[in-house]
């Protein structure tokens, strides 16, 4: 994950899946929008987790 990760662009992706999970006609569908919501998620949680170890080498 590089640090010119646009986060809220990931956020929003994720609320977007979300969204088309919750509208979904079909159980597969349903089920493919959730899985990228969660990669999306991941993909937050990793560059958090970088970000807060750049920040405590900075101090």
């Amino acid at each position: 994950m590089s640090t010119d990760t646009d986060v809220n662009y990931l956020l929003f992706r994720q609320q977007i899946s979300l969204i088309r999970a919750q509208s979904s006609a079909s159980l597969e569908g349903k089920a493919a929008y959730e899985g990228l919501a969660q990669s999306y998620n991941e993909r937050v949680d990793a560059y958090k987790r970088l970000n807060e170890k750049m920040s405590v080498r900075a101090h």
